[in-house]
Parts: structure tokens; C-alpha cells; sequence
């Protein structure tokens, strides 16, 4: 507990020294702000890619080249950094509760969640000796947002000279960072704690490659298309000669993971590498998994909670959505069969009516978005701005490798400028791909999530009240989007999004039936079945409840409908199973790598749910849906589980 003494020496009134007197809330709150921005300026430092996320290099001027570097995962500078991160952690810990806000009494469990997090990263899972995800994708991304958050500057370019100088200082930071990546995994396998092998081949193998082909010709392209007329010619060689020797890195890197990991690298699936490696290494296990759900999500539940809880949900959504897909061919005098069958044809049927170009897809989910916004204002379900627009792009060439489909990029947090965007991946005109997925019954669904009223609409609530929103509720330790990543913001951000897909299918005033057509509503229940079947898809396969091909097989029969094994894609006669099986592979593999993250969507919205049924409880007539909607966003990108109580109280005021 930290306190401070009376001053004064000699009043008859003062207490003796040694008696502690109990600072107010505000004085303890502005000590309490002290060290959580110094915590912050110090993280962000620590990791340059999450601050490019953010926005860093506007927050503090010893960030002012925070793009043009990378994070240093070499043994020295982890152990200083967890030094560091546990003097740190003892600072926010000296600090008593009770002489805090409730505000800052959260935000400092929230800290000593985030610290807690990354030491136990380093020191108890080992995870920077077998995090080959990382290590590829990181400096990929940090560039990727580099020039996403670039301005344009006229004549179709984007970007100042000095936005790309510091695009060339992170590209000539990358061999270096290559070598240490592979120092670390050279001491994950003498340790006995190499990566999975899946993680190995998607990585090792064919990111590292498609990598050095990217900084060889992909973005020294980009930067010369781009540079602003009458930059100096320099810029663009020094872009040209970085890339070609991260290319020559990544590279080496893909050699060394051949080298060290594979017997034959063009052979396909786990037979391709050494025997010590071809072990299932995905698993995070019951007692880290329950570690995760505890400290990094907030919750009270274990994993066998979760997983036995998932099943009936998951049934109760299958059903539904089979009785919706029957309701559907009925109306349209579609002779169906009885049945899973139905569902199968419904959605075939569906996708005949389908945008045939891809121009005609994005002027669609405008449209949709539209509809969406016109929706929220007849129905009063949210305040929302006569100037408010969804912003609807086709995935810019850069994006595109990392984007499938389609996803939000928000607006760098940090920043008071910059718009987020709603990306849409072109199909390149594909008319199997525009009718699976892009057919005019999938858009509302898809729109809503990515758009409005989901992460667009929240994020550019957020940032309205970014100065009420501590910076740590930004944070995203570890990493913004693979293994390394905490993933407490996905609770706030994708559980929010999943909520705003079942909000629109809520009954309205003017709108009994809620947004969406029959059809749409159909596609709504599709993502809601994907999201419940993850939970109890990640909670199995990592605590051993579930083998990685029964997980896939269950994938396929559930999502798609299609019953049958996927253990041997030669003996699927139907080439619909195979491509259900195919895509079921792939998702588990992605919820294999990331532990707890696959969970989040569903946990984050049911704790909206939750708290909405609670702030109704209290406040009875006095509810207001939109009231506690903003006063919801307001919170950040945490779990609600660290400031229910606390918004509960607000919304009572």
C-alpha cells in the first residue's frame, strides 16, 4: 500500500511519521496514471508491431521511430524485459484498491493480468522458443499496417517520404530478427519444446516463402507506385535493397526449418519430417488452458466446463437452423428432403441469387451497410450521427494475403486521425466463391460483424471516447493476431460483433421481426452454430477430450452438414466432403495454434447478454438499450468480466 505522510513538521495535528494516512481516490488515481503510462510507453517499446497497431508513435516522443523497428526476442533482452515486467507488476501491486476509483481498480487488475501474462509466456511456457508463427508473420504485419494507416497523398499515392523511410528502417531490421528467431527455435528443440508440426509446414514452409517473394518485388513495387512525386530516388533503393535481403532471410529461415525439422520437404502432411517431430505438440493441456481462462479472459469457468456446456448449446442452434432452412423451402416450394438435407439445399439454393462481379459485390454490402444504418435509426436501437457512413473497400493488393474474405482494420487507436475500414477480398470475379459466399442472403450477417453495427460502429465509438478509455485497455500483449497474443481483446471486440449479429434478429419497435429476411436470418444462425461449435471444438482438442481428426470430422458433420469421417480424404467419394473436410482442416489447425482465442466470440457475447439482462433487472423502466450500449463500448477492449460491476453502477447513476 503506498502512502503518504501528513506534512508539517511540528503542528500539534500531524500524525506521528510512522502513522500512515490513506490517500484520496484522486491523489492515489494520479500516481496510479503515472505508472500505468509509464508501463505503456515501456510495452509499446518493447513491442514496435503492436504499437504500429496503435498508433504509438503519437503517444510519447521516445516513440517517435517506433515504426521503423522490430521486437528483439533475443534471451538478454527477454530476460531485462520480464525483469522489468515484474518490478512493474510489484509497483501496481504496492497500490491498495480501496484508495483507487473503481475505474483505476480495474484497470490495475487488468495490468497485473496483462504483466502476469507475458512473464508466464516466457518463463513457464517457453513460448518464445517455438513461436515460428511469430517470427514469420511479425514483420510482415508490422509493415502491412504501416502503409494501411498511410495517408494518401495525391495523384492515387499513399504515404510521406518519411512514412517509407521508416517502411526501410523495419525491412532492414528483419535479418537480424530472422537470426534471433531461429537462434530461439534451434533452443526450443534442444529443450524438447519445438513447434507443431502443422505450425512448422504452414509456416517453415509456405509463409516463409511466399514472405520472401513479397519483400523481394511485392512492396519495393508498392513503394516506387507510391513514394509522392519528386521524393528522393534513394527511398525507393534503399526499399528495393532491404527487401532483397529480407528476402534472402526468409529464405535462409525456410532452409533452416527444412534442415533442422524434415526428412523430405516435398512430401505432403507429417510423413515430410523427422520422426522426433511428427508428434501432435498442439495441445496446451487442462491446468494452462484453465491458467488462460482465469488470467487472461477473466472467467471462473474450466475448461470441462466449457466443453460440456457447448453441446446442448451447439444442438439447440443446429436445430433451429434446420427448422429455419425447412420454413424456407417450404415458402419457396423447394422440394426438400427431410433433415440436415434441407439445410444443404436451402444454402445451394440461395447462392443462385449472387452478385456476378465483383464490383457488384462491394456496391452490395454498401447497400447492405445502408440498410443497416437506416434500420438503426427507425428503430432507435442506436444514437447514431446524421454524417456516420460504413466505409465498405476492396482489400488494397497488400492486404490481400492476409485477409480471406473479408475483415475490419480499425483506425490506429492512438491516433486522432485515420479511418477504419470494412475490407472486402475480391474473388476475382469467381462465381462459385461469389455465391457461396457473397450471395445476397449472406451479406446482412457478414456486414453486420465486420460493419455496422459491429466492429466498425464500435471501434469508431471507442475512438470518440478514446481520452475516457485507459491506454492499457488498448493493449494487446504478446502480439495483435497469432499464438503470442494474450487475445483479452477479442472478448470485448468479437464477442461485441457476435452480439450485434443477434441483436439485429431481436425484435424492434416498428420491427417485430427484427432486420433480417427469413434467408438472412439463416446465414445469422450459420455464424452463431460456428461460434458455439468452437467452443467446444478448442476446449477438446487442447485438453484432450478431443482428437485433432475427430475434431475435424465434427467440424464438417455439424457446420456443413455432411456426415462421414474425414480421416482419409481418399475415401470420400462426395467432392463436396472433401472440401468440407478440407475447410474443417483448416480451421482447427488455426484454433490449434491459438488457444482460447477461438472461444472468445461466443463467452464475449454471452457476457453481453448477460450484463444487458442485469442493467434491465436494476434498472427496469429506466433501461435504456442505447445507454448501455455506449457505456458498454466506453469500457475498451477488455473482458467485461474485469468492469461488469463497474458499468452495472454507472448505468444505476
Amino acid at each position: 500500500m503506498l502512502t503518504v505522510l501528513a506534512g508539517g513538521c511540528g503542528r500539534a495535528d500531524a500524525p506521528p511519521p510512522e502513522t500512515p494516512v490513506a490517500e484520496t481516490s484522486n491523489e492515489a488515481d494520479v500516481r496510479f496514471e503515472a505508472l500505468e503510462r509509464e508501463y505503456v510507453v515501456y510495452f509499446l517499446g518493447r513491442f514496435p508491431v503492436v504499437a504500429t497497431y496503435l498508433g504509438g508513435a503519437t503517444l510519447d516522443a521516445s516513440l517517435a521511430d517506433i515504426d521503423g523497428r522490430l521486437r528483439d526476442h533475443s534471451p538478454a533482452a527477454l530476460a531485462a524485459e520480464d525483469a522489468r515486467f515484474r518490478e512493474l507488476g510489484d509497483r501496481f501491486r504496492e497500490f491498495d484498491p480501496s484508495t483507487l476509483s473503481v475505474r483505476r481498480q480495474n484497470d490495475r487488475r487488468v495490468a497485473l493480468a496483462q504483466l502476469e501474462f507475458l512473464l508466464h509466456q516466457h518463463q513457464v511456457l517457453r513460448h518464445q522458443q517455438r513461436a515460428l508463427d511469430t517470427y514469420v508473420d511479425e514483420p510482415f504485419r508490422g509493415v502491412d499496417w504501416q502503409i494501411q494507416a498511410m495517408a494518401a497523398s495525391g495523384a492515387g499515392r499513399y504515404g510521406s517520404e518519411a512514412d517509407w523511410r521508416q517502411v526501410a528502417a523495419r525491412v532492414e531490421a528483419i535479418p537480424a530478427y530472422l537470426q534471433t528467431a531461429e537462434a530461439q527455435l534451434t533452443l526450443g528443440v534442444a529443450a524438447g519444446n519445438p513447434p507443431d508440426w502443422r505450425v512448422i509446414a504452414q509456416y517453415g514452409l509456405r509463409s516463409a516463402a511466399a514472405d520472401a517473394e513479397y519483400f523481394a518485388s511485392t512492396l519495393p513495387a508498392l513503394a516506387e507506385k507510391n513514394l509522392p512525386a519528386g521524393a528522393d530516388g534513394g527511398v525507393a533503393k534503399r526499399i528495393r535493397d532491404a527487401g532483397r535481403s529480407a528476402s534472402s532471410a526468409y529464405t535462409r529461415l525456410r532452409e533452416h526449418v527444412v534442415n533442422t525439422f524434415y526428412d523430405d520437404p516435398t512430401r505432403a502432411g507429417v510423413a515430410a519430417l523427422k520422426p522426433a517431430f511428427r508428434g501432435d505438440r498442439y495441445a496446451l493441456g487442462a491446468v494452462e488452458y484453465d491458467w488462460a481462462l482465469r488470467n487472461n479472459l477473466g472467467l471462473a469457468q474450466t475448461a470441462a466446463e466449457l466443453f460440456d456446456e457447448a453441446e446442448p448449446i451447439v444442438l439447440a442452434t443446429r436445430d433451429e437452423l434446420i427448422a429455419l432452412a425447412r420454413q424456407i423451402a417450404q415458402h419457396h416450394a423447394w422440394p426438400a428432403p427431410d433433415g440436415p438435407a434441407t439445410v444443404r439445399l436451402v444454402f445451394e439454393k440461395l447462392g443462385e441469387r449472387a452478385p456476378a462481379t465483383d464490383a457488384e459485390m462491394l456496391e452490395a454490402y454498401r447497400a447492405t451497410g445502408e440498410r443497416l444504418v437506416a434500420y438503426a435509426r427507425r428503430t432507435g436501437l442506436f444514437e447514431v450521427p446524421s454524417d456516420y457512413r460504413l466505409d465498405v473497400a476492396i482489400t488494397p493488393p497488400p492486404l490481400r494475403s492476409s485477409i480471406d474474405g473479408a475483415a475490419y482494420y480499425p483506425a490506429p487507436a492512438f491516433k486522432q486521425t485515420g479511418v477504419g475500414r470494412f475490407y472486402v477480398t475480391p474473388t476475382g470475379d469467381d462465381p462459385v466463391m461469389l455465391r457461396q459466399e457473397h450471395n445476397s442472403a449472406a451479406l446482412a450477417d457478414l456486414a453486420a460483424h465486420e460493419g455496422f453495427p459491429g466492429h466498425d460502429w464500435h471501434f469508431k465509438v471507442m475512438s470518440q471516447h478514446r481520452n475516457d478509455i485507459s491506454a492499457l485497455r488498448w493493449l494487446t500483449p504478446g502480439a495483435v493476431e497469432d499464438s503470442s497474443s494474450m487475445w483479452q481483446d477479442s472478448m470485448a471486440a468479437e464477442g461485441w460483433a457476435l452480439y450485434s449479429e443477434a441483436l439485429l434478429a431481436e425484435p424492434q419497435p416498428g420491427a417485430p421481426g427484427g432486420f433480417y429476411t427469413p434467408e438472412e436470418r439463416l446465414y445469422q444462425l450459420r455464424g452463431k452454430l460456428y461460434r458455439d461449435l468452437r467452443v467446444r471444438v478448442d476446449t477438446g482438442i487442447h485438453t484432450g477430450r478431443l482428437s485433432f481428426d475427430d475434431a475435424v470430422t465434427l467440424f464438417s458433420e455439424v457446420i456443413d452438414f455432411l456426415p462421414g469421417a474425414c480421416t482419409d480424404p481418399e475415401q470420400i467419394p462426395l467432392a463436396a466432403k472433401r472440401a468440407s473436410c478440407e475447410s474443417a482442416r483448416g480451421a482447427i489447425t488455426r484454433y490449434a495454434r491459438w488457444p482460447t482465442q477461438a472461444i472468445t466470440y461466443r463467452i464475449g457475447k454471452d457476457q453481453i447478454l448477460t450484463l444487458r439482462q442485469q442493467a434491465r433487472d436494476a434498472l427496469g423502466d429506466r433501461f435504456s438499450a442505447q445507454r448501455f450500449h455506449v457505456e458498454f463500448m466506453k469500457q475498451g477492449t477488455i473482458p467485461s468480466s474485469y468492469f461488469g460491476a463497474d458499468l452495472l453502477q454507472t448505468l444505476r447513476q
